[in-house]
């Protein structure tokens, strides 16, 4: 087939911990390198945020990633991007014309936008994957929301135009009927997990005598680092290491890593706390495997990859009971569920962990069986094509014989 996948604000090449860089980055790289491998043609439009970068770039796994003139050639908030995607549906819609794809993936709901006004011209279906949704953004951060205001709306205009709708877990689903999907066009695809690369045995990070947690992701309010530092109180003698944010150098300027020091301050542990700023995707197999724990505690989350990476690499995860960590993440077998923003739940389960090697390792080989049963990227990209398909299938059947 050739696919065209849209991630107008995730590039495949960015650099991982910023706050608009991070699981929609890894899972628009890794689906497109799959789908590669399985021989399929695929082209990743993202907009151009570098002056200097190539308008094409080919990756080693041979996908082509297409960098658009849409507004300046900076970086941008991508709360902020709203304004451009006519002019980012205006350069699909070129480049379409003279190379039509088979198939149109929209990642995020201002790239559904602008694929489906460029797919529209050249009668292309559109299959459509949020990683977020606005009213669930909105309702668990209210007036901190900085999304555009008409930014529901749209979504519920996406959902009813697009002709499918792929959702990361049941819980997404359930938000989706609640915007007026149709769920006879609507499939669960989870995220995968980079099996070659993420594994139990290899390199590790040194470390010292202390137990080690670790925190892996963008450093923005919603996704509770700031509960993970306070429940280092009732942690007695571990370290907690987070990787995110800016590069090292850049952390004494950044405001989430300012607010996350003073939390640590406040609960006596600044000492055992580490911020290690951006870790590159080569170095965190091994980053990973020196833990004793994974801790991953938004108070809302799509679907979430740290999870599923820490489980390749047999290591147990703490994850709040909340989106697709309810079904990634095996509370009992493969980690521990708490309730999001409860502090004393955590550091419950943390002490429990800790003090359990054998409940650690079980723990940790449950996980590696389970993301190599169901989350590897090779069969999430067959998963992927087989909606591909059908879509394609329905658009070439006429309606009365269907």
């Amino acid at each position: 087939m050739r696919i065209a996948m849209v991630s107008e604000h995730a590039s495949p090449l960015a650099a991982l911990g910023g706050a608009d860089a991070g699981g929609q980055n890894v899972h628009v790289g890794a689906l497109a390198q799959a789908l590669a491998a399985q021989g399929h043609r695929v082209v990743v439009h993202t907009r151009r945020d570098d002056p200097d970068i190539s308008e094409w770039v080919t990756t080693p796994s041979g996908v082509l990633v297409h960098h658009v003139a849409a507004g300046p050639a900076r970086r941008l908030a991508k709360d902020e991007l709203l304004p451009w995607m006519g002019d980012f549906a205006a350069v699909l819609g070129e480049v379409w014309e003279r190379n039509r794809p088979d198939i149109v993936h929209a990642h995020f709901w201002m790239s559904g936008l602008a694929s489906r006004q460029a797919a529209t011209a050249v009668g292309v279906p559109v299959v459509q994957t949020f990683h977020a949704l606005g009213s669930v953004k909105r309702r668990y951060q209210g007036d901190a929301d900085t999304s555009p205001p008409q930014r529901v709306g749209l979504e519920a205009q996406l959902v009813d135009e697009v002709d499918h709708v792929i959702a990361t877990c049941a819980d997404e689903v359930a938000e989706l009927e609640l915007l007026g999907a149709d769920t006879r066009r609507v499939s669960i695809v989870p995220c995968g997990v980079d099996l070659a690369q993420f594994r139990p045995d290899g390199p590790r990070w040194p470390r010292g005598r202390r137990p080690r947690l670790a925190v892996v992701g963008r450093l923005v309010e919603r996704k509770g680092v700031a509960d993970v530092v306070a429940a280092m109180a009732d942690v007695p003698d571990a370290e907690l290491v987070v990787a995110g944010g800016p590069p090292r150098p850049a952390l004494g300027a950044d405001a989430e890593v300012a607010r996350l020091r003073l939390v640590a301050d406040a609960n006596g542990v600044p000492d055992r706390v580490r911020f290690l700023g951006q870790v590159g995707r080569r170095d965190m197999p091994a980053l990973l495997r020196s833990c004793d724990a994974v801790v991953c505690v938004p108070r809302y989350e799509p679907f979430g990859i740290v999870p599923l990476e820490a489980m390749a690499c047999g290591v147990p995860v703490v994850a709040s009971a909340v989106g697709g960590l309810k079904e990634s993440v095996v509370d009992g077998g493969t980690g521990v569920l708490v309730p999001a923003g409860d502090v004393g739940a955590l550091a419950g389960a943390l002490r429990t962990l800790i003090a359990d090697p054998a409940l650690r390792r079980g723990m940790g080989r449950a996980g590696v069986a389970r993301a190599r049963h169901r989350y590897g990227w090779p069969g999430i990209a067959r998963s992927t094509t087989d909606v591909y398909r059908q879509v394609m299938s329905a658009r070439s059947t006429p309606a009365g014989s269907r």
